[in-house]
């Protein structure tokens, strides 16, 4: 079973600012703006949308392969995804590049003020299926990335027959509607959230039953109210999981993919896909950064069966009697 994830590979920092910015940007200066903020904690945390999904995926007992593009300075993170599971074979090093860097300082408020250095993200479009083995990838995700890569690799997994996730995410706002309609099509899922959802109808000027006539099935995650399916002939909604502590959203989205793709890659029904997916995302909220929660199989189990019953789907994920930690 192979799955391949592309998309971003980032380094995320995470900085605090202990005032308000209101008190330090003055409105009738704004077009000559200068100013520096002291802040007073800085974190650093491993990011990007595909280190994300596949660190979740291997948490579940499998083994993705990360096909991405990173910097010189990958080579301490690309240690760390290689001891938790994460095969990085795929992954190309740009050595006259950085890793793509996501820095961000919050203030008292919640307000942030945030920059994107795409870095070597913008060579992804240079990565290509078409020199491996396609026979033996059974699914691919292509998440958030350098947009002409992932319109590429929608296409190359249409031309090769690959099953492929199409999960545009943040890039639904970059993309336009040729390169959303192109990607789509023949995509055997395509994954948002529910304000994604109605980016993607405007964009692409369809209803939602219009946008199941290009994919094979819609899933959309809706928080706390779950995560649900449709396909031209059914649909199913899970319920949320229950967490033990809401700590920080970000990358929840990426983890509930990581389950998705492991009921997917394995076969399960939806209402267990669903299930799984929505209880490694309540994991990930539970801790600050997007790869710092941890659980092994049996316990992930057991604690399926504490939120939605028993499940004999599940209990074979444990079978294998694998566990990672980060």
């Amino acid at each position: 079973m192979s799955i391949i994830v592309t998309g971003s590979i980032a380094w995320d920092n995470l900085m605090h600012f202990p005032g308000y910015f209101k008190d330090s940007i003055l409105p009738e200066q704004i077009g000559n703006l200068s100013v520096s903020f002291l802040v007073d904690s800085k974190e650093r945390h491993r990011g990007g949308c595909a280190p994300n999904i596949a660190y979740n995926l291997a948490l579940l007992g499998n083994r993705p392969k990360l096909m991405g593009a990173a910097g010189h300075d990958f080579e301490e993170y690309q240690s760390w995804l290689d001891e938790v599971g994460v095969d990085t074979s795929l992954t190309s090093v740009y050595e006259n590049e950085f890793t793509a860097t996501f820095t961000v300082i919050t203030d008292k408020d919640n307000n942030q003020i945030a920059s994107f250095h795409a870095g070597a993200m913008a060579r992804a479009r240079e990565l290509s299926f078409r020199s491996l083995d396609h026979d033996d990838v059974d699914w691919v995700i292509v998440s958030p990335n350098d947009p002409a890569a992932m319109v590429k690799h929608a296409q190359e997994c249409r031309d090769l027959g690959i099953r492929f996730t199409y999960d545009p995410s943040q890039q639904l706002a970059r993309i336009d509607s040729d390169e959303f309609m192109q990607s789509i099509k023949g995509a055997a899922i395509l994954t948002v959230n529910d304000y994604e959802l109605e980016m993607a109808k405007k964009l692409s000027g369809m209803d939602q039953a219009g946008l199941l006539e290009h994919v094979g099935a819609l899933v959309v995650t809706r928080g706390a109210e779950g995560a649900s399916v449709y396909t031209q002939n059914d649909e199913y909604h899970a319920p949320c999981a229950q967490a033990k502590a809401l700590v920080e959203p970000t990358g929840v989205g990426d983890a509930f993919r990581g389950g998705l793709l492991t009921g997917l890659a394995r076969g399960f029904d939806w209402p267990t896909t669903l299930r799984l997916g929505n209880l490694v995302a309540v994991y990930a909220i539970e801790q600050s950064g997007t790869q710092n929660h941890t659980f092994t199989l049996e316990e992930f189990a057991e604690r399926y069966r504490h939120n939605y019953g028993d499940n004999a789907l599940i209990d074979t994920l444990s079978a294998r009697g694998m566990e990672f930690h980060g």
